[in-house]
């Protein structure tokens, strides 16, 4: 990490996430879709690679997919076509194989953090409880479960506590408790910060940062706080309508969007610098239904630079850059009108 010490509470950012994998791929979707009832196409043609060591952003509308994205990921929904591989070997067949051992190479932090929670468990039968299922060793899995509240900085009287005997940000704590009780290789942040303040968000981001780097985990952290994805990610993938319209390293995708949809995304954040409102894309309409999506490119509903080819050829996702690909025929359109 960085030896200048940045402001209390604020995450901090490692040399290593600046967008350049520097390890072989942990995790591969390669051409994923999934499609529910044999009509809703809930992702379309999905391609991403996440290395080793990485921390991923997700980013996207409510119904973009981003949650059947996670959910391919952790074994819970299986992919209609293309292959979804872990180390090397195939989700299927991991948990075909074993499906505790591939459980507990992949965790997940979810939004609500209280309400992941049992209310009738304890803490510490909460924590214990995969410790149980996966026949841990007792005595070693009691030992490493210390460590993380220690490191957690969890009081241990927090173990005989009820969930609604803790705070929010201790609940976010008990639940990276929980998932690295396993010993995980990556980690599906959905929304971690959702709900915290800012300077607890910052804390539980440091915490997230310094257990990657202390640890060698990789996250896809999927969040609606484009602040959060920009401070820690090193590279970001955006969805529209099931697909990825664009992926690139973090800070170069906040800095010059080549899709329109990202532009149009990312001028609502507020905090990117003080003119930026003056350039705000507001888009019209809603999100198309994934039951009947547009033809050609899928956005050009509500493109503020469509032409007419768009309404009827279908882009594929093609490199602009290292480490950029942008499902488009016109990238960087809305830059080349400013």
């Amino acid at each position: 990490m960085s030896t200048a010490q940045p402001p209390k509470g604020a995450p901090q950012r490692s040399a290593q996430h600046e967008g350049t994998p520097v390890s072989p791929a942990l995790v591969e979707l390669e051409g994923v879709s999934v499609v529910f009832s044999g009509k809703v196409r809930a992702l379309d043609d999905v391609t991403l690679s996440i290395a080793q060591g990485e921390i991923v952003g997700l980013v996207g509308e409510s119904g973009s997919g981003k949650t059947t994205l996670c959910r391919v990921l952790v074994g819970l929904t299986p992919a209609t076509t293309g292959t979804v591989t872990l180390g090397g070997e195939t989700v299927g067949a991991q948990l075909a194989k074993s499906p505790l051992a591939f459980r507990r190479r992949v965790q997940m932090l979810l939004q609500d953090a209280v309400a992941s929670l049992s209310p009738r468990m304890t803490i510490g039968k909460t924590l214990r409880e995969p410790i149980t299922i996966h026949d841990l060793p007792r005595a070693e899995a009691e030992a490493r479960l210390k460590t993380i509240l220690q490191r957690l900085g969890l009081p241990a009287d927090v173990l005989a506590k009820f969930p609604h005997q803790i705070s929010g940000g201790q609940a976010r704590r008990v639940g990276v408790a929980r998932a690295l009780v396993m010993q995980p290789q990556i980690i599906i942040a959905d929304e971690p910060t959702a709900g915290l303040d800012v300077s607890v968000q910052g804390e539980l981001l440091n915490l997230l940062l310094e257990l990657q780097q202390e640890l060698g985990l990789t996250y896809l952290l999927v969040s609606h706080n484009l602040n959060v994805i920009r401070r820690v990610t090193g590279r970001t993938a955006v969805m529209y309508l099931g697909q990825i319209v664009e992926e690139a390293p973090t800070r170069e995708l906040f800095d010059k969007p080549a899709h329109p949809y990202s532009a149009a995304l990312l001028s609502t954040n507020p905090a990117i610098d003080p003119a930026h409102r003056a350039r705000r894309i507001v888009l019209q309409g809603e999100i198309p239904s994934v039951v009947n999506p547009p033809s050609g490119c899928r956005f050009h509903t509500r493109c503020p630079v469509a032409q007419p080819r768009c309404k009827t050829d279908a882009p594929a996702l093609t490199e602009v850059g290292p480490l950029r690909s942008v499902r488009c025929h016109f990238p960087f359109s809305l830059e080349l009108r400013r």
